[in-house]
């Protein structure tokens, strides 16, 4: 299992950014990379204690300078089951490989936890289907792990149980699943 101290060995420094773990002088940067995301109804707002709640979760891309550029994260759902949250990256970035490479540096954090598949609720279907994401359709789990799923508060997990209490959040999305 890989070591989830060990950073990934990456050529991303060579088109002039890296990913590296997030820290808390990051929160500030994240909310502002993310806000015109949550305006436009595209990903969900975080309040600022979220952020540090589940800071250990998120990866961030900077470039030479530290400006953060890119940000995502993978939050665990289950044994086998994480979902990818918050991926975003700065519009100037866009097209230049970050979501990539941020995607690809959560895909191995994932495995590193002991993850078989991620999930995510996207508007970006093509993004995520040119990594491996299917639509998942009306996939099911075990009805025991089910039970045990709607106990969690957390909307993430709502919304791959794609529970009515969340409809209003999710129309427009896809959920997405890729098999690790």
């Amino acid at each position: 299992m890989a070591d989830l101290l060990t950073e990934p060995i990456s050529t991303t420094d060579v088109l002039g950014f890296r990913v590296r773990r997030a820290r808390t002088d990051d929160v500030p940067g994240i909310q502002r990379l993310v806000q015109p995301l949550v305006d436009q109804r595209i990903l969900l707002g975080k309040e600022r204690v979220a952020l540090y709640e589940s800071l250990q979760e998120f990866r961030v891309a900077v470039d030479a300078n530290e400006t953060l550029i890119g940000c995502g994260a993978v939050h665990v759902l289950w044994e086998d089951l994480g979902e990818v949250r918050t991926l975003a990256v700065s519009d100037d970035w866009r097209g230049r490989g970050v979501g990539h490479a941020m995607l690809e540096r959560l895909e191995h954090d994932a495995s590193g936890l002991g993850l078989s598949r991620l999930f995510c609720l996207t508007f970006e279907v093509r993004f995520f289907s040119r990594h491996g994401f299917e639509d998942m359709g009306h996939e099911t789990v075990d009805p025991d792990v089910y039970n045990e799923l709607l106990r969690s508060r957390d909307e993430g997990v709502a919304e791959f149980l794609d529970l009515a209490r969340v409809k209003p959040n999710t129309l427009g999305n896809t959920r997405m699943i890729k098999q690790l």
